[in-house]
């Protein structure tokens, strides 16, 4: 989990809010995703990685175990997924996570996904920024960056007593901000296979 203006966040180009409320809120995302990956020079090649963080042991922190237990259901090939409710990723295996993926691929992109705590005004909101992600900086957790691309969902207020924040936070937005993150994934893939296909 981290927070949102936490100064430990690098952003190297603006964040895109999408709220969960946008009837388009999945092709929004979709589509940012495609640009961020191009900027990147991303092609069908590069090993691609959706880093899923958070626990299964709190609702407001499973978020990210959601997301990637949702695609890693799907039928697709384009990202390896790393962090499901099965085996999610988290504070005590986060390191050696990202050291199995650098030993295992070259030059991995990666697509951090976790659960954020925010203001009032931006609860159920999705954020997608270049840059990596400080997981855990919200709880005072010393975790090493993660990914090139990040997706933060907003499932509650954060400022004070966060571990209890989390733990109280309703299952249903939780749900409804994985299910809309999970839409933009399934269709940026499609998207991205799509506009590479018709380049080769």
């Amino acid at each position: 989990m981290t927070t949102t203006g936490n100064p430990g966040t690098v952003v190297l180009s603006e964040k895109t809010k999408i709220t969960i409320e946008d009837p388009v809120a999945v092709s929004k995302i979709a589509s940012d995703l495609v640009k961020r990956m191009q900027r990147y020079g991303v092609t069908g090649d590069t090993a691609k990685m959706l880093l899923c963080i958070g626990t299964d042991r709190s609702t407001g922190d499973c978020l990210g175990p959601l997301v990637g237990s949702k695609i890693d259901l799907m039928q697709q090939d384009f990202f390896a997924v790393y962090g499901t409710l099965d085996q999610p990723v988290h504070a005590s295996n986060l390191k050696e996570t990202l050291e199995h993926i650098n030993n295992l691929y070259q030059n991995p992109f990666i697509i951090a996904v976790d659960a954020c705590l925010g203001r009032l005004e931006s609860v159920g909101c999705i954020h997608l920024g270049d840059g990596s992600l400080l997981p855990g900086a919200g709880v005072n957790k010393d975790l090493p960056p993660v990914g090139q691309i990040h997706i933060t969902g907003i499932v509650n207020v954060g400022g004070y007593m966060e571990y209890m924040i989390l733990q109280n936070t309703r299952l249903n937005l939780v749900m409804r901000l994985a299910d809309t993150i999970v839409g933009g994934l399934i269709k940026a893939i499609r998207e991205f296979e799509q506009q590479y296909a018709g380049e080769v």
